[in-house]
């Protein structure tokens, strides 16, 4: 009987159904899984615990990520999102700003977005729905189910749901890590970031998104919609900024909503892959938001997920091997990514 023993009684009171791949978290990283295993041939269903749409975070993407908006088939959707696209951002150190562009090709500079996250989330949500993914939304009481140490489904208020592989795309909440006691490595001191939202006419021109260091903090400020700007602001101290404060360069503009936080403290989980789950996007690791990348390697990790699934449903690649293969290659980016954070913090 595939029940984890602390759900057995809530398990015999519900329907069940059987898929190849479930999803708990229907963010970037959990759409990506989703679509992935779908596009090749999976049975899947989402299982996402809020209704959307939510406001989150992480609405500035490098242009890197458009070739994966085009291999998830949403390219078009977001082009036409009419999103703010800028082609680089500066970054502010003693007083001197320096601009530093993404890039260009013969087609001109690389953009990026500053993608409202509502919407683009509810565009990867939809792409899955249209690709024949079942969506569970909103639903509660969701927990793994176990059988002789292999995950092989969830339990939720919908229904008992049985799987060949679970992915958890859960972010900070992290279902899997609890459950299953699993142990995360941290790199470095406790960090934590703190961003709000504001209105009005800022102090500087935020035609790109500003990064402005200090010796006590450091503090990003980009311009989400024509009138909308998101900062977030990280201290050395962790101190909590006072509920009205807002950075130098939006003085005069009025808050949005209250002033949120995370704990970003660089850590990884040991074991981001195991007998029949995966980890993706902040299930599995977690960097402060000057990495840059948090949505760009929720939709790899996502991909990553759904890609290796079908490898071993389909008999390709064991199961063993995919999972190392899953950890090593999460292992390493993270790893560099330290490497990258810590030269950013010393210079």
């Amino acid at each position: 009987v595939c029940i984890h023993p602390l759900i057995r009684d809530k398990a015999a009171m519900t329907s069940s159904m059987s898929v190849d791949v479930v999803v708990v978290g229907a963010g970037p990283a959990g759409s990506a899984a989703a679509i992935t295993a779908a596009l090749a041939g999976l049975k899947v269903l989402i299982i996402e615990r809020e209704q959307f749409p939510r406001s989150a975070p992480g609405e500035s993407l490098h242009p890197g990520v458009q070739p994966l908006l085009r291999q998830l088939g949403v390219e078009d959707a977001v082009l036409s999102a009419g999103f703010l696209r800028f082609p680089g951002h500066i970054v502010c150190r003693d007083g001197t700003d320096t601009f530093q562009a993404f890039g260009s090709d013969n087609d001109g500079p690389w953009l990026g977005f500053q993608a409202w996250r509502p919407e683009f989330d509810a565009i990867l949500l939809n792409r899955a729905r249209d690709l024949g993914v079942t969506i569970w939304q909103p639903c509660s009481d969701i927990a793994p189910l176990l059988s002789d140490g292999t995950i092989c489904g969830v339990e939720s208020a919908n229904g008992t749901v049985e799987a060949k592989f679970v992915v958890d795309a859960t972010g900070r909440w992290q279902l899997l890590s609890r459950w299953l006691n699993l142990s995360w490595t941290q790199h470095g001191p406790a960090r934590f970031a703190w961003f709000g939202y504001a209105k009005g006419t800022p102090s500087v021109s935020l035609d790109v998104p500003r990064l402005n260091f200090g010796s006590e903090a450091w503090t990003w400020v980009a311009r989400v919609r024509e009138d909308l700007v998101q900062w977030t602001h990280l201290r050395h101290d962790n101190e909590r900024p006072a509920a009205d404060w807002l950075p130098s360069e939006l003085k005069g503009m009025s808050s949005v909503g209250a002033i949120n936080g995370a704990d970003v403290t660089w850590r990884i989980a040991e074991h981001p892959a195991g007998p029949g789950y995966f980890l993706t996007g902040d299930a599995a690791a977690i960097l402060d938001p000057a990495s840059s990348h948090g949505v760009l390697k929720a939709l790899m990790s996502g991909i990553q997920a759904g890609y290796l699934s079908h490898k071993v449903l389909a008999e390709l690649v064991p199961s063993v091997e995919a999972e190392t293969a899953f950890r090593e290659w999460m292992r390493s980016w993270f790893h560099h990514d330290v490497s990258r954070l810590s030269e950013l913090y010393a210079g």
